[in-house]
Parts: structure tokens; sequence; C-alpha cells
């Protein structure tokens, strides 16, 4: 066997390996969401003596997962569209307009990438703000967070566009709302829709956030639905399963329509200066 061959074989190994890595729990996961408590909560991978399909309507009943999915969504849509809006102007104009002041607030803004998030100190600021345990706060954290790598992932996309084209819309009498949303923002759709798409997916299957930001059961999203099943004197781990499993769903689905923009609008915004 050639050394080609050889390295050819190792790598489809390790794609296999990695691949495992990741399908494996997930099948066990759909695997034991069908079973009795007695019998999840074994966690094997083997099927299931019984299959018990409605663990998925006792979840949804119980887990209260139609209210949990109306907040998750709510979250998700409103936390993202508005942050990836606000990061798309933000990094428009600092970009295009590189002052002294605008590299600093870009290069501060690019520290939130590095540093963990500290909720203890998040919920007093929430706390004096009279935003702490209402949806207006969780949103309002949640667009703040995806600030750093929104505006790093789509100022590289900005600096690919000519700033010939703002000086055109200048002199044909283009304001700077309407250079932005009709010039500029067409424009920046694929990097747009890759950052929705990826922040939709976090917002979406956060745990951390509400937990620390909440303390109402009709503010909790589907990924706290699971405190429903699970506590100090019991553990229902089929309805554990199912709740991880319609969880995933939305995401899921969200993936598979977006997968397309994600690897063009990564690739657009590969770009050196």
């Amino acid at each position: 066997m050639t050394k080609k061959k050889i390295q050819t074989v190792l790598k489809h190994v390790v794609c296999v390996f990695l691949s495992l890595l990741v399908i494996v729990p997930f099948y066990m996961v759909l695997i034991n969401s069908f079973k009795s408590k007695s019998e999840a909560a074994r966690m094997s991978l083997a099927l299931p003596t019984e299959w018990y399909f409605n663990n998925y309507l006792e979840v949804i009943d119980k887990g209260n997962l139609i209210q949990g999915f109306t907040n998750s969504l709510i979250y998700a849509l409103v936390s993202t569209g508005l942050g990836v809006v606000l990061c798309a102007m933000a990094a428009f104009v600092l970009c295009r307009k590189r002052t002294k002041l605008n590299v600093f607030i870009y290069y501060f803004v690019l520290c939130g990438l590095f540093f963990p998030v500290n909720y203890v100190t998040l919920v007093r600021v929430l706390s004096s703000f009279h935003l702490n345990d209402t949806r207006v706060g969780i949103i309002t954290v949640f667009t703040s967070a995806m600030i750093p790598f929104c505006v790093f992932t789509i100022r590289n996309f900005v600096t690919s566009v000519p700033v010939e084209l703002d000086e055109a819309a200048v002199i044909d009498g283009a304001g700077p709302i309407s250079l932005f949303f009709k010039i500029i923002m067409p424009l920046l759709k694929p990097t747009m829709v890759t950052c929705f798409i990826l922040q939709f997916m976090g917002v979406w299957s956060d745990f951390l956030t509400p937990l620390y930001l909440s303390s109402k059961s009709k503010l909790f999203p589907m990924t706290m639905a699971v405190y429903q099943f699970f506590g100090k004197n019991k553990s229902y781990w089929n309805y554990i399963f199912a709740d991880i499993v319609l969880t995933c769903i939305p995401v899921v689905i969200v993936y598979m329509i977006g997968q397309k923009y994600i690897i063009g609008g990564m690739t657009s915004g590969a770009v050196k200066e």
C-alpha cells in the first residue's frame, strides 16, 4: 500500500471517529426518548423493548412546551433580528470612518469575544434598570452578547464592498439611512443571513442566560422545560430525552434551511485588509 493510500485511509478513520462522537450521543438521546422511565435510566444504546411514543405528548403537556416554544421564538427572533441589523449598521460606520475613536471602539467590542459573561454583575445591572425577570431584559442580554461576533464578521465583509458605491449613491442624493438600507444592506445579505442563523441557533440553545435572568416559569424557554422532569427526588430520563429532541428540532430545521448561506457568508467574510 502506497504512502498516499495510507494517508487517505487514516483520514477516513479519523473522520469516522469524529462523526461517531457526534452521532452516538444523538442516537442515544433519540432512542431513549421512546423508552419507559426505568429503561431510559440505563441510558443504553439498545432499541426499546416497547416503544412509548406518548412520551412526547406527556412532555408537551407537562413541560408547558407550547409556552416554552413561544418564549424561545420571541427571544431568538427579536434579539437576533435586532442584533444583526444594528451590528451591520455599526460595522459599516466603523469600516468606512476609521477615526482613532472608531478603531478603539472596534477593538473594544472585539474584547467581548474573549471575556466570559459575569452573570452576578449582569443581574445587578439589570436589576438597577428594573429589567431583571423580564422578557425585555433577556432580549437585551441576548442582543448585546452577539455584538462582538456579528460586528467582526460583517465588518470583514464590508471591506470588500467598493467605496465608489457609497460615493455614487451620495452623488445621486442618497442620505446615510437610504445609503445603508438601499445600497449596502442588500450586498451584505450573505454575511447577515449567516450571522442571523448562527446567532439564532445560539440563542435558541442557550440554557444559562435564562436560568440566571428568569425566576418565573412564564419566562422559561424550551431549554428550561427539562426542570419539570429532573430534580432531587425524581428523574424522568425518558421525558428529559424527549424534551431534548423537541428542543433540537427547530435548530436543525433552521440550519438545514440556511446551511448554504452559512457556507457562502463565512467564505465572503474571509477577507484580509
